[in-house]
């Protein structure tokens, strides 16, 4: 692991930031691939802010971490640390498009009403069976080994279903002691499962002709629009810097492809 990635983990090495585990396991795992980091403008790469009240301030904090590999286009995690506020660990990989894969989506979020859990290889090409046959069949085994651990997440809203995988895992947990120890000992090996998948995926792929290649990058596109237009993550970081700064974060830093 290089020096840089070492500081970007001790931003959020506080026992207070609950996702500190999971974002060292992906940035080690990563690490195995011949992993450079991307370039990130220094008014995303950390930004911190005040929210909550005069009486009762809240100090806000947002980092962002990026690579690429010789098959990864972009890696990149957005890491908000707001105390009891929220605590929240995005992390996305979007295959070079010379790849037939899908992404690879963690949503590690909480808030005050609870935690919100997602984990996902998500489709490129949809209704593709060449692009997810050979994903699924090894990804459902994984989601039906960790879902009776978790109560389910809720439907999918409709225009969204088509984005999702059938081996997307989601839950909803209350916080509390009981909650901490499901995230702990089966959710976090959860995600390592997922993850270690994905690499295997990575590992194995093979470069695919031209022609499917531009279908690949079109699905990605597709993707990329429905996360900008749709992150629930919009109304949050308004909140904390501003719609300006929001708007510019989620299409060149968070979803731009």
């Amino acid at each position: 692991m290089s020096l840089s990635n070492e500081k970007f983990l001790l931003q959020f090495s506080l026992p207070g930031w609950s996702w500190n585990d999971f974002l060292k396991e992906a940035i080690a795992k990563l690490s195995v691939f011949d992993l450079k980091e991307s370039f990130i403008p220094l008014e995303f790469l950390n930004k911190s802010s005040i929210t909550g009240s005069k009486s009762r301030p809240i100090k806000v904090k947002t980092s962002t971490w990026a690579c690429t590999t010789n098959k990864i286009k972009l890696g990149r995690s957005a890491c908000i640390d707001a105390g009891t506020f929220a605590s929240v660990l995005n992390l996305v990989i979007i295959p070079r498009n010379n790849y037939d894969l899908p992404f690879f989506g963690a949503d590690l979020v909480t808030l005050p009403s609870g935690h919100l859990l997602a984990l996902d290889l998500q489709p490129a090409l949809i209704h593709d069976q060449l692009h997810t046959k050979n994903v699924w069949e090894k990804l459902i085994p994984l989601k039906e080994k960790w879902q009776s651990f978790f109560p389910p997440g809720g439907p999918i809203p409709p225009d969204a279903q088509s984005f999702f995988s059938p081996g997307f895992l989601w839950t909803r947990l209350p916080l509390g002691k009981e909650s901490d120890r499901l995230i702990k000992e089966k959710f976090f090996l959860a995600f390592q499962d997922y993850l270690t998948l994905y690499m295997m995926l990575l590992k194995d792929s093979l470069e695919v002709s031209i022609e499917r290649s531009e279908e690949i990058l079109s699905g990605q596109k597709r993707y990329m629009e429905y996360r900008s237009a749709k992150d629930p993550a919009r109304s949050m970081l308004k909140r904390f810097y501003g719609e300006e700064w929001t708007e510019k974060y989620i299409s060149e830093i968070l979803f731009k492809l």
